[in-house]
């Protein structure tokens, strides 16, 4: 009898470890309509459809070119975003050359250390981190409908009178390689006006069922039909990207650069550089091959196999009569006496999925949580190697240079 009420415990716990495993993929069950939107991108062949696209850039496809530019690069670097923030918040009082000077001794990505010029924004992306993180996954799967979108989202707001010059800003329509684009530039380009205004409004009504989910309303904005400027503050060379948009691509401003950065590049192209991912996943494959790091679709397989043992297994024993669960029961307890090296060796290596950051981490160095940042804090020695490495994303630089081992 005791051991049959060793053999149900045992039962409870295993259903009770695969509903943990379930745990985070049911708290982030998608509606029917989210739900849709993947299956039509896969159908597309793209990772992001065009409504997913209008919603993430609805909130900034108004602000100055070289913003926008700066967000799209840095966006592609989340953990680093949340490490800027966190900083600035303990160094509130850093502004123009000491702030400059202070940021040399950070080993983040050149595109995250400049938005420390416009507080504004690198606190937005870091409270908005899912947005944020969903951003720099589409820009670097699909950087010319990222490109696209902002012009057709620039066009809407033109349309509804809510874009037009001021003392903020400079709208200006020109024609590159045979497209009409809007530009908005600074009228001072050493001082940013970041706008604020409501998504859902600003465009017109809204084009698809439901408004856009993303919003950041900084303190003491009120809530108007049209753009609100906060006041402008001194950026100097700090924003140096820039938005080539008869090319749809996204460059460098090679003298700001320099200046801001201490460097002396020459190439003004820009390129992701995956290890300042720190170990995070990329969200498509393709993506993934191309800097040689893992993806979320690597991740997600990997927690449908667990899933699927942990149901065999309990379909097992549900077949099982009193005397096999007693042998069972056996068994477990011979293991249990004599097993104490096999144990150990276990809970050393991590295992499969759990524990990844915290031993060898396995095949797999961020695998041990589900999260955006599965493999941030520890991953393996992969991850720990791509942090330690550090180098910065510039023109010409490396945009796949390290490519950090299995994932």
């Amino acid at each position: 009898m005791k051991n049959v009420r060793s053999c149900v415990r045992r039962t409870a716990a295993i259903a009770f470890t695969a509903v943990l495993a379930m745990a985070p993929t049911l708290a982030q069950q998608p509606s029917q309509g989210a739900a849709a939107q993947p299956a039509q991108a896969a159908a597309s062949g793209k990772t992001f459809t065009q409504q997913q696209l209008d919603e993430l850039l609805a909130p900034i496809a108004l602000y100055p070119d070289a913003l926008l530019a700066q967000v799209f690069m840095a966006a592609t670097y989340p953990v680093e975003i949340v490490e800027a923030a966190r900083w600035q918040k303990e160094h509130p009082t850093l502004k123009d050359k000491a702030l400059e000077d202070a940021l040399q001794q950070q080993a983040w990505d050149p595109s995250v250390k400049s938005l420390t010029a416009v507080p504004q924004v690198l606190t937005m992306m870091s409270e908005k981190l899912d947005w944020t993180t969903k951003l720099g996954d589409a820009f670097l799967a699909q950087q010319e409908d990222i490109l696209k979108t902002v012009q057709s989202l620039r066009g809407k707001a033109e349309k509804a009178g809510n874009l037009k010059s001021s003392k903020e800003q400079t709208v200006k329509t020109e024609v590159e390689n045979n497209t009409t684009v809007i530009k908005i530039e600074q009228p001072d380009p050493q001082v940013m006006s970041v706008p604020v205004y409501n998504p859902a409004t600003v465009y017109g009504p809204w084009w698809y069922p439901a408004p856009p989910p993303y919003y950041y309303y900084p303190p003491g904005y009120a809530y108007g039909t049209g753009l609100a400027f906060a006041t402008g503050v001194f950026v100097g060379a700090a924003i140096w990207g820039n938005i080539g948009w008869g090319g749809n691509n996204v460059n460098i401003n090679v003298n700001k650069y320099n200046n801001f950065n201490k460097s002396n590049i020459s190439n003004g192209n820009w390129n992701h550089n995956a290890e300042h991912r720190k170990g995070q996943s990329y969200r498509d494959n393709g993506t993934a091959q191309k800097y040689n790091r893992g993806s979320d679709a690597r991740a997600t397989q990997s927690r449908e196999q667990f899933r699927g043992k942990a149901e065999q297994g309990r379909s097992q024993m549900s077949g099982m009569d009193r005397s096999q669960l007693q042998a069972a029961d056996r068994s477990a307890a011979q293991q249990r006496a004599g097993g104490g090296d096999r144990a150990s060796a276990s809970s050393r290596g991590g295992g499969d999925f759990g524990g990844g950051g915290r031993g060898g981490g396995g095949a797999s160095g961020s695998r041990g949580g589900s999260g955006g940042f599965s493999g941030a804090g520890g991953g393996g020695a992969s991850s720990r190697a791509a942090s330690s490495r550090g180098g910065a994303s510039r023109g010409g630089g490396g945009g796949g240079r390290g490519g950090g081992g299995r994932r």
